[in-house]
Formats: structure tokens, sequence, C-alpha cells
């Protein structure tokens, strides 16, 4: 008789108690922010910081990130996470695609996120899928385990600002590799032949997963799988699908107040020259930061990324503690640990020679119809690959379905 175990539910676990003192720390800093940025920097940035919170217990309670859901796949041929990324992007392009094309929303200029695709993103990118599976984290994944009382991705953190610096630092060199010139598939075919093709590579890439994981498993798993509690507004969890649907929302509601969709990687970079700045380097005369010295003479609570990528720690440490999940460990093996350092490193370079990073680049990329956020795609999901292999040199787990049993 052949026993598949993965059929059989899961036991309910039962409920955590909230973490009290850093929810209400979380909510008080969530709220004093918002007034404070409202008062100093304009009511958008106030609202924007909001956004920000709300990205960070999305991400935090639906579990979604880039790097799980792109190594089960490798792995184990497991697709939902792949899926709810394709229907999150199809809902972004409905939204993002018509007002690009007139280039106006609500009365507010807006525009893509549009970079050249050549050498730098496919290097870039490449880097950035490796740098994922070691540090365990993508831009995004990081920053919502930080605020969920990760200490590990503290440490990934930390490397991913050093590599930032690092990729600001040889722009002059990777800047000028071979590239195609910044191409948007909304201006260059309009909104509608764009929505179309971008819709049906959604689909396709959708119905791939799937026929592969049938193949492999036989059957398809569902997103639920896996919650072990009731679903729940407030505590979590919440299924993936449903996460990805909030961040498509959210990341227009960041076009809305911003005039661009929403990036994360900048700001790792800016936060790194400020740091070297008041240490008495002279970053002002980098060739990347020639082009932007408003931001980098601006404080942070004047640059957009800075405030959003802040509201999402705070938010995930609001969720994680509502959900009583919030638990620093300070102990980490050394193999774990370097794998962070590596990792970090890659993430930061590797972000910036690609333009961007799982949300700048891809995410927001492909909404804005980028040529390169197609080709960032194919390139990180390649190093993610390799990633994949390497995982088990600095002990960091490779998820597999367990075998049937047999009796």
């Amino acid at each position: 008789m052949n026993t598949d175990s993965r059929a059989l539910p899961l036991p309910a676990s039962p409920p955590l108690s909230a973490n009290r003192k850093p929810l209400v720390a979380a909510l008080l800093l969530w709220v004093a922010g918002a007034i404070y940025l409202a008062q100093t920097a304009g009511w958008r940035p106030g609202a924007l910081w909001l956004v920000g919170g709300l990205m960070g217990v999305t991400l935090y309670h639906a579990a979604f990130g880039f790097t799980q859901a792109w190594r089960v796949f490798v792995s184990d041929r497991r697709g939902a996470g792949l899926r709810a990324q394709m229907i999150m992007l199809a809902l972004g392009v409905l939204l993002f695609f018509p007002f690009l094309e007139q280039g106006s929303l609500l009365g507010r200029h807006v525009t893509g996120l549009v970079a050249p695709a050549g050498v730098s993103v496919l290097v870039g990118a490449f880097l950035f899928g490796l740098g994922m599976q070691l540090g365990g984290g993508c831009a995004s994944g990081t920053l919502f385990a930080v605020g969920g009382g990760n200490t590990r991705m503290l440490v990934t953190l930390l490397f991913f600002i050093v590599g930032g610096v690092l990729g600001t630092y040889t722009y002059g060199w990777w800047s000028h590799l071979p590239a195609l010139p910044p191409i948007s598939l909304v201006k260059a075919w309009g909104a509608v032949p764009a929505l179309a093709a971008s819709l049906i590579v959604f689909a396709l890439i959708a119905w791939l997963t799937l026929v592969l994981e049938k193949r492999r498993h036989g059957r398809v798993l569902a997103t639920t799988t896996g919650i072990d509690r009731p679903v729940s507004l407030l505590r979590g969890p919440w299924p993936l699908i449903a996460g990805g649907l909030g961040l498509a929302l959210l990341n227009f509601a960041n076009l809305a107040l911003v005039g661009r969709p929403w990036g994360i990687t900048s700001a790792f970079s800016l936060w790194g020259a400020k740091v070297l700045q008041g240490l008495g380097v002279d970053v002002a005369h980098w060739q990347f930061w020639l082009a932007q010295k408003a931001a980098l003479a601006a404080p942070i609570s004047h640059d957009a990324t800075s405030i959003t990528d802040i509201g999402i720690m705070v938010g995930a440490l609001a969720a994680a503690s509502a959900a009583g999940k919030f638990d620093p460990l300070c102990k980490l093996p050394a193999r774990s640990l370097a794998g962070a350092v590596a990792g970090g490193l890659l993430l930061g370079l590797g972000s910036r020679m690609a333009y961007g990073c799982n949300i700048g680049a891809y995410f927001s990329g492909i909404l804005s119809g980028s040529l390169h956020g197609w080709l960032w795609l194919l390139a990180a999901f390649a190093g993610s690959m390799a990633g994949v292999r390497l995982r088990p040199l600095f002990g960091l787990a490779v998820e597999k379905t367990p075998a049937p049993s047999h009796c």
C-alpha cells in the first residue's frame, strides 16, 4: 500500500500571542513617521511612508519572497510562488500601461523605470540571482526579514549596502559596457500591443510551471499548503496570491505618489555613500554621484526610496509582532554568516550593474514595459539556479519534497 504524506492536511498550530512591546513600538513609529514627514516634507512623503508600511505587512504576512519561490522551482519544480508572481505582474501591467502611455496619473506626470538593456544587466542580474540564494533573500525579502527580526538578514543588508557602494564606485566601467538604449515596449508598441504580449508571456510561464510541476509530482500543490493556522487579516498568514495582488496595488500607489514605480536598492547605495561622506570620503566626485548631487546632498527624509524602504521594515516589524513571531536570534553558524556576507555583496553590486533589483528591475521594470526588465528576469533566474547549487557549501538548505512513504 502506498501513502502520499503530502496529501494529508497539516495539523493546526495553536495561535501565537502577539509580541506587544515591539508591536506598540512599531505602530507608534509608523504613525509618528507619517506625521513627521507630512509636516516637514509634505503630504505625499507622509502617505508614501504609510504605503511602505503596508508593503512590509503584505510581504511578511504573505511570506512573498522571490528567492524561495525561485529556489523551490529550481530544486523541486514547485511553481506556486512563480504563478503568484505572474498574477501580480498581470494586474500590474493592466494598471500601469494605460497611464504610462498617456504620461499622467491623477494630474501628476508619471514615467516608468526604463534602463539600457545590455551586458551590464546580464552580468549584474546573474550576480544578483546568485546573491539571492547565498544571502537568503532578494531586496524586498531582505527588508521584510530584517523588520521581522531575522538577524542573519541584517548581515545580508549591511553587505548589500557595501556592495551597492562598490557598484557606484565602479560605475564608470560597467556603464560603458555594450548595451541597447533604454527601450519601453509601451512607447515603442503602444499600451494595448505591449499589454497583450506581456499577458501572453505571463500565461505561458504560469502554464510551464504547471506542466513541470505535474510532471515531477503528479499534481499541483495548492497555494495555501503550508499555512498551519487560520488566515487572519491582521495576524496573517495570507495566501501568496493575496500578497501578489496587494503588492501590485501598492506599487500603483507608489506610482501615483512619486511619479514612478517602486524601487528599493538605490536607497542602499545612498545610505552607504552618506556614511562614507561622514567618514571623510569624497564620494560626490564619483561619476555615479555627479549626476545625482541633489540626492546626495538632501536628507534621507527627502528620498522617496528611503522612505518606502524604512517603512517596509517598520511594517514588517508590526506584522511579525502581531503574529507573535518577533524573536531575534543572535547566534549564527560561521558558514551561514559567510553566505550572508558573500550574498549581500553580490546583491548590492549586481543591483547597481543591472539598474535595479527584483523590485526595481524585474517587478517595476516589467510593469514599465522596459526591455531590460525581461533581460533581468532571464539572467537573474540563471544566477539563482547557480546559487541553489552553491547553497549547501554555506550550510544552507535546499527544499525538496519528501519521497512518498511505502507500507
